[in-house]
């Protein structure tokens, strides 16, 4: 049992520790000028490869790979290690200072976009793709997508922090994170033992929202929890993430923004289709320094 009591008065101590403490604060806004950087396409990205980031480069590129041309975009690195997200220009942007964010260059004055879902279902509106039209399909996908962006802080900012990242480990949080996380496999399973995808047989933007958090959680690359959460248990989650991970979009959409992890997953920027290209393991191989 823990000793500690609450005080009156809630004090922000700097020195609480954990990975990411050197990023979170209790205030808003910019800490810094800095200007962020125009591409040449419609659409500008500016974003990181977590899973909120990976939900809005997966639907680009299958936006791309569905013949949509007006989809083409530059997504620039946001290094929330670094306090970029804090920049005036990203805060002008997204005032909550959260990746990812967006800005439409075909309007007058561009558009800016925030929050991940909200970036989703702009895309699907604006091309009309990925929202099915049928209306108890289309509410079925709203469903999916809302459920997620209520979820999602459970498995990320609740278990996965203090599972993996939390400078201690407190058996009651880990614990009553944890049963949380297993409950939404169980929901998420009992769903896709009955349809395809999320919301029946279409593909939508509420698997791509969903399957960045789960489906990395599934594969072993989120908080390296797969084996304590018996994540191979949910059958038809496990079915649904491996058939997603297989497709070319979401192959690339992955490797955007990503700065870490096996170089040839990485692509740090991306400003044109070619870059990915550039991004293959014989190709770093022969461009790698000759020892």
């Amino acid at each position: 049992m823990s000793d500690y009591t609450p005080p009156k008065v809630w004090v922000w101590n700097k020195e609480n520790g954990g990975q990411f403490a050197s990023i979170n604060r209790p205030v808003a806004g910019a800490t810094h000028d800095k200007e962020l950087p125009v591409g040449r396409h419609p659409l500008q990205l500016y974003s990181l490869a977590t899973p909120n980031g990976v939900k809005v480069t997966v639907m680009l590129e299958e936006l791309l790979a569905a013949g949509h041309a007006g989809a083409e975009y530059d997504a620039w690195l946001i290094n929330i290690g670094q306090g970029d997200q804090f920049g005036s220009g990203f805060v002008g942007v997204n005032p909550n200072s959260k990746i990812p964010a967006m800005v439409d260059r075909t309007t007058d004055p561009p558009t800016r976009v925030f929050e991940s879902g909200a970036i989703l279902l702009y895309l699907a509106e604006k091309f009309g793709a990925f929202l099915p039209k049928d209306h108890h399909a289309r509410t079925a996908c709203l469903s999916w997508l809302f459920w997620q962006m209520g979820s999602g802080p459970y498995l990320g900012g609740g278990f996965g922090h203090f599972y993996a990242y939390a400078p201690i480990k407190i058996e009651y949080a880990i614990d009553r994170f944890a049963m949380e996380v297993k409950r939404q496999l169980d929901v998420l399973d009992r769903q896709l033992a009955t349809s395809r995808f999320m919301a029946g047989d279409e593909y939508t933007i509420a698997d791509m929202a969903i399957w960045p958090w789960y489906g990395a959680l599934v594969l072993g690359e989120a908080y390296n929890a797969a084996e304590f959460l018996q994540v191979d248990g949910y059958k038809n989650v496990v079915r649904w993430t491996n058939e997603i991970a297989e497709r070319p979009a979401v192959k690339r959409g992955r490797m955007v923004n990503r700065s870490f992890g096996k170089p040839e997953g990485q692509l740090r920027e991306r400003h044109d289709a070619s870059d990915f290209e550039l991004r293959t393991q014989d190709k770093l191989e022969a461009a790698a320094p000759q020892k």
